[in-house]
């Protein structure tokens, strides 16, 4: 299979960058693939699982937020955050999903309906680490 090259940076860390064979984007309009050849874009990322797939071995990488552009050169993803399901805290993560609700009796009109659908993105990421293998 043909590969491109994928960049995926945070403000912390380029949490990726190699040859790969595809990569599956959360974005904000509906989830897509890139394989090589894909036509130039540039797209919203919203909170979501990334899956890279290269090799025939698949990494999910969550992301909260970002931007995706696809080029001549490849897909370059600058997430908000970038954390590897190696790497992250899934106490921790349910906490901030705790605190989050916790906050919405704070807020109104437009920043409650954007507060609220960053809470369903945050619990849909957490529904689907408690009930997928993730392979």
């Amino acid at each position: 299979m043909a590969t491109f090259h994928f960049d995926l940076v945070s403000p912390e860390k380029m949490a990726f960058s190699g040859e790969v064979d595809q990569v599956d984007v959360p974005g904000v309009e509906g989830d897509f693939g890139v394989l090589v050849g894909h036509a130039p874009v540039v797209a919203a990322v919203r909170p979501g699982i990334l899956t890279v797939i290269s090799g025939g071995s698949k990494q999910k990488i969550i992301v909260l937020g970002g931007l995706a552009e696809v080029s001549e050169k490849g897909l370059t993803v600058l997430a908000d955050v970038a954390t590897s399901l190696d790497e992250l805290d899934r106490a921790e993560f349910a906490e901030t999903i705790s605190e989050m609700e916790t906050k919405l009796a704070e807020k109104e009109g437009s920043e409650l309906d954007h507060a609220i659908e960053r809470l369903d993105h945050y619990k849909s990421i957490q529904h689907e680490l408690n009930t997928t293998a993730l392979h």
